[in-house]
């Protein structure tokens, strides 16, 4: 990208001996200033710069989160169906997942499991719950935070995706309701900018600020600062702002022709819905057909579908066929080619599907 490859160019020319300093732990204080310059208006999110700790991405916030909040075999309530690389750092961290169940608005505190659970901690995804889509209810995220209060426990608010919002202006953060200093708040710029770039980072309450800072620095110092630097200027010079509105309506774009197209091409075998939010929507299958299959059958095809059914955490056999489809990185083309080629995977899969169920009923018609 020019603009960023100008920004880079500038800053060693002007400032390259600084660049090559440790920074601090927690980070490069021009980034955490603009961050927080950004996250007011934009994300209703209130804090000061020095509650900002600059991390590598969501999994090693969600890492040092676990380090400092949680002891070993601890619980943490985390949404029915479950991120799987949130699942993969809790657990890495020494905690206990208990799936509480998400409806249409959102994670449900009151769930029996919940309740039972006596945890410390719950994980969500509020703005844009990953990987259904659906979006928390203000009711539920009052509920929440009661429960935080109530019981002394953290809310961990992963904010991942929540800038591409299409109906309307990006809802405010559960962070930004907080009057009792119970949320950390997760941002990245992975998703908005480019994965290459890890680069994220945590509002967390001013009393934690120097244990997160602590923990930041124990699994490695910071980020590079010539990264952080040029996304600061970034950040404040309007670019991210600009870049971000830019996207948004790119993005819009692709979902319409993502859906249209799977519409057209596969509407018989799977239900995609509009969402409001987002780079990826939710494809379900007829609860006969294996989404695992399916996503294997895909991948033959260079065709990248993620299987539902591998971020339920209960009984397999409970979990709803699904395929969980990004369109962030593809182009319109690349898009109907790619709904032309799954259609193909899921009428294969289906076409094995019903030859086995005849030869069962074969076999059984014979045993009879």
């Amino acid at each position: 990208m020019p603009l960023w490859s100008r920004l880079v160019a500038r800053h060693w020319r002007e400032e390259s001996r600084g660049l090559l300093n440790y920074g601090p732990a927690a980070g490069y204080m021009p980034l955490r200033e603009a961050i927080a310059a950004y996250l007011g208006p934009s994300r209703g999110v209130q804090c000061k710069p020095d509650q900002i700790v600059i991390v590598s991405g969501t999994q090693q916030a969600l890492d040092l989160s676990a380090r400092v909040l949680l002891d070993p075999g601890d619980s943490i309530l985390v949404e029915e169906y479950c991120y799987s690389a949130a699942r993969a750092a809790l657990t890495g961290a020494g905690a206990r997942l208990v799936p509480v169940k998400v409806d249409d608005a959102g994670m449900d505190i009151s769930d029996q499991a919940a309740s039972a659970a006596n945890a410390p901690v719950a994980y969500v995804t509020p703005s844009h719950q990953y990987p259904l889509g659906v979006t928390m209810s203000l009711a539920r995220r009052l509920a929440l935070l009661d429960w935080a209060n109530r019981t002394s426990a953290w809310i961990l608010e992963d904010d991942y995706d929540s800038e591409y919002r299409y109906v309307a202006r990006p809802l405010a953060a559960l962070q930004g309701l907080d009057k009792s200093d119970r949320v950390i708040y997760i941002g990245t710029f992975s998703k908005v900018l480019f994965p290459s770039l890890r680069i994220g980072y945590m509002v967390v309450p001013p009393d934690l600020v120097d244990a997160f800072a602590r923990a930041r620095a124990a699994v490695g110092w910071c980020c590079p600062i010539i990264d952080q630097a040029v996304l600061s200027d970034f950040i404040s010079e309007g670019h991210f702002t600009r870049h971000i509105r830019r996207m948004r309506a790119i993005y819009a774009e692709r979902q319409e022709v993502l859906i249209s197209a799977l519409h057209r091409e596969a509407g018989d075998l799977l239900e995609v819905s509009r969402t409001d939010a987002g780079i990826h929507v939710l494809g379900l299958l007829p609860d006969h057909l294996d989404d695992q299959a399916v996503a294997a059958e895909a991948a033959e095809l260079d065709i990248v579908a993620h299987p539902l059914s591998v971020f339920f955490l209960g009984e397999p056999e409970l979990a709803q066929p699904g395929l969980v489809l990004g369109y962030g990185a593809y182009n319109v083309r690349q898009l109907r080619d790619g709904a032309i080629k799954l259609a193909s995977a899921l009428k294969k899969v289906a076409r094995l599907s019903r030859s086995r169920d005849s030869r069962t009923l074969r076999a059984r018609s014979l045993i009879a």
